[in-house]
């Protein structure tokens, strides 16, 4: 078999695995609306990518018919460990990385990721639900201030770098008991300042599908560790409609 058909079926193999894979992925730990702003639009493709390169492409590289099949079948099976090493590794940071909460929390929601999230901090789950690290889709809640002498001690905490509500499972509540607070929040989707023509237009085509089933839509900002997004929502649909990535903290110089 030559190098070029040996790389040839390694990598079908390795797509057909990768689109299994993102395929799980895209449905079960991130599915929309929360694909791009749970950080899978950029973990994903690195993952594949690298996996589907390393094989295939040192299979090229180091197949040869004239080795003898011993050295042939040692190669690929070394090839396979650090393929199957690179993979396992990747999605070891996804898994890490996987949202588990969307905390709606005062005026915006925030994506909490598992890794955010500590064991004795999940054990205080106000719920039995609120205590374990979804494995199908990250859980939509709401976080409620702490009242009383804890009011002070997580102010502090949350100030000084440490953790606030969204990731105190103590304080998860259902979502349908911050939904009408989030949406006195809301604004406008006309207050929305796009970067870029297709966001624009996405935009209108939002309005637009929106105007014809009587809808009217909203804003509020979707919080993400390293990044802020906009979550698209309407009155009778406090649950996020979409996702789009649009800066939401600029403000629109229209009255």
């Amino acid at each position: 078999m030559s190098r070029w058909k040996a790389a040839a079926i390694h990598l079908t193999i390795s797509l057909a695995l990768a689109a299994i894979v993102a395929t799980l992925l895209y449905t079960l730990w991130f599915p929309p609306p929360y694909f791009r702003a749970a950080g899978a639009g950029t973990l994903m493709p690195l993952l594949m990518g690298v996996d589907i390169a390393i094989g295939p492409l040192l299979t090229l590289l180091v197949m040869s018919p004239s080795k003898p099949r011993r050295l042939r079948r040692l190669d690929l099976s070394i090839i396979a460990i650090l393929q199957a090493v690179a993979f396992g590794y990747g999605f070891h940071v996804i898994y890490q990385a996987r949202p588990v909460f969307i905390v709606g929390e005062v005026d915006r929601l925030v994506v909490v990721a598992a890794d955010q999230l500590s064991d004795a901090d999940l054990a205080k789950g106000s719920r039995p639900e609120y205590r374990s690290r979804s494995w199908s889709g990250p859980r939509l809640v709401g976080a409620q201030p702490p009242k009383g002498n804890r009011t002070f001690d997580v102010v502090a905490q949350a100030m000084s770098g440490g953790k606030d509500i969204d990731r105190l499972p103590e304080f998860y509540v259902p979502y349908e008991q911050v939904a009408s607070g989030l949406m006195k929040h809301a604004r406008s989707l006309t207050q929305l300042q796009p970067a870029d023509p297709g966001q624009r237009k996405q935009l209108v085509r939002l309005e637009q599908t929106a105007a014809a089933r009587g809808q009217t839509l909203y804003f509020l900002p979707l919080e993400r560790q390293d990044m802020d997004y906009t979550a698209i929502l309407s009155l009778d649909q406090p649950q996020p409609v979409t996702v789009l990535a649009i800066d939401p903290w600029i403000k629109s110089s229209q009255k």
